[in-house]
């Protein structure tokens, strides 16, 4: 039965991936990433009251107001960072660990960033429980990113940023890659893939229009995401 859901949950991102292939020039994924895609228990990481809509192609909530992202999107922001079993990705936004999880089977290492310390410490537990040793979680203010791991081959943010940090950009290698939805709202926010070539230059293009939740700033201090 699991095997059969997980079969069409692959389907689903194939005829997906073919029917946004116009706008994303991804018609077809990597097949690695789907491979990786198929690989991950995504059941593991949905409330157990959401298990029957585990794989469905749809975005479910995690609790603290956050929600876990679709299956096509997860294939499409891992596809647009072209993992490589040598890289080092940072996550901003660890959520329920699921991207993570999914990159952590392309990559050498994850470095993930949680602002809600109880989904960081959730997150961290059920990855280590699963077996993840190449997982780094840790609870942060994604804006200002992880600079001890810098820099990284790729960067990922898997929330709505109102903008793009620049500490983001400084920790990107030259010749990586950064996948984020961008916008104030969920209905104006567009997928961007910026890269940066070997001197250093951004060049950013918009992919296709998504809706996230919004990206959690830090409160004043004393709050409880600071």
């Amino acid at each position: 039965m699991r095997a059969a859901r997980v079969r069409e949950m692959l389907r689903t991102i194939e005829r997906e991936a073919k029917y946004t292939g116009a706008l994303t020039d991804r018609p077809v994924f990597d097949p690695l990433v789907m491979e990786a895609m198929g690989q991950v228990p995504r059941d593991a990481f949905v409330p157990e009251e959401m298990l029957d809509q585990a794989f469905d192609n749809g975005a479910l909530p995690i609790g603290q107001g956050q929600t876990i992202s679709q299956p096509y999107i997860v294939a499409l922001m891992t596809d647009l960072l072209e993992p490589r079993e040598t890289h080092t990705i940072l996550e901003i936004g660890t959520g329920s660990g699921y991207q993570a999880a999914v990159l952590a089977q392309l990559v050498r290492q994850v470095y993930s960033l949680e602002i809600i310390p109880a989904l960081a410490v959730q997150a961290a537990n059920l990855l280590t429980r699963l077996g993840y040793a190449n997982i780094e979680v840790r609870t942060g203010d994604g804006h200002a990113g992880w600079p001890e791991h810098a820099p990284y081959d790729g960067i990922i943010i898997t929330a709505a940023a109102s903008y793009l940090p620049r500490a983001l950009f400084e920790q990107l290698k030259p010749g990586g890659r950064l996948v984020a939805p961008v916008g104030d709202s969920s209905l104006s926010q567009t997928l961007l893939l910026v890269r940066k070539d070997r001197e250093g230059i951004l060049h950013s293009e918009e992919i296709l229009g998504v809706a996230f939740v919004p990206m959690t700033v830090c409160v004043e201090e004393g709050g409880s995401n600071c």
